[in-house]
């Protein structure tokens, strides 16, 4: 079954960040990673949601926990964390059957 990661996040500084979505797009692959959104000025309807939001379709769970801890992202991921606010969750694909 698919899953998907989300991102919602604010930049605190978007100097430090420049570098991110450059530097992840390549580490996707290994795992089959697809990027379906990534939309820098979400549009608020509800609630409080965070600026920036990432979606990532992996073929399943593992996948995406894979490349969440992979060396490679691991590296990259400094861009993100240290200079955003934000939370990430992964989720399976919906299913009705």
């Amino acid at each position: 079954m698919a899953a998907y990661l989300v991102a919602c996040y604010d930049i605190m500084d978007e100097e430090g960040y420049a570098p991110y979505p450059a530097a992840v797009a390549p580490t996707l692959i290994p795992y089959d990673g697809e990027l379906i959104v990534a939309d820098f000025e979400s549009e608020v309807v509800e609630g409080q949601p965070r600026r920036v939001t990432v979606i990532v379709k992996f073929p399943s769970k593992d996948a995406a926990r894979g490349w969440y801890k992979s060396p490679e992202y691991q590296l990259v991921l400094p861009l993100r964390r240290e200079h955003c606010v934000g939370e990430t969750v992964i989720v399976n694909e919906w299913n009705a059957n």
